[in-house]
């Protein structure tokens, strides 16, 4: 046993706290959970009320929501320098959080099939999703990495959003983020994470 445990299904949100936690390298415990009624059981709910994944225990404090897992494990071990220092951080916060917040909440309505009329835009976080693109879009064109010129946890968790959206075709297939996505998939702690995930599907877990 380790005093870092982890909880995903291979099939959710937990691929990129699996890259995290690659990234970072420390030893941690996987617990695989079923979609479901095993994700509602009393012991699963006293970790995650909302009982679902990815969720993480460290030193006995509980972490869940992939971009909090993202930046905790960032600042928990830092010498994984997946984060800037303190007074670096704009970019970083800004992008990290922009995956979180109007990035995945426009992939998931468009993804749906949800089109927010003109005149509405403003009750939404992402207003234009079109616009969203173009922004991250400029980003990506800007830097090679979404901080700046180191990567970050920024990288795990908006990096994933892009990664996600080009495979499913939520995010166009535009060059700069084709190139991002190749950097990105490229790391080793990326391709470790996805063959560990790939061998739980495989596995049926």
């Amino acid at each position: 046993m380790t005093d870092l445990t982890f909880w995903t299904n291979p099939q959710s949100r937990g691929a990129i706290a699996r890259w995290m936690l690659e990234e970072v390298g420390a030893p941690y415990d996987t617990v695989v959970m079923g979609f479901g009624p095993p994700m509602k059981v009393p012991e699963y709910l006293a970790v995650n009320p909302m009982g679902k994944v990815p969720a993480i225990r460290h030193r006995g404090q509980v972490v869940t929501e992939a971009a909090a897992i993202c930046a905790y494990l960032a600042d928990a071990f830092p010498q994984a320098d997946l984060a800037p220092p303190l007074q670096d951080r704009a970019a970083y916060y800004r992008w990290l959080f922009f995956g979180a917040g109007p990035m995945e909440a426009a992939a998931t309505n468009n993804a749906l099939g949800v089109v927010v009329p003109i005149e509405r835009r403003g009750m939404v976080g992402y207003g234009d999703p079109q616009l969203v693109i173009a922004t991250l879009e400029t980003r990506v064109k800007q830097s090679e990495y979404l901080a700046g010129d180191t990567f970050t946890a920024a990288d795990v968790y908006t990096g994933s959003q892009i990664g996600w959206g080009l495979k499913f075709g939520i995010i166009p297939a535009r060059p700069a983020f084709q190139d991002y996505w190749a950097r990105m998939s490229a790391r080793p702690a990326h391709q470790r994470a996805t063959a560990k995930d790939a061998a739980l599907i495989g596995g049926r877990a």
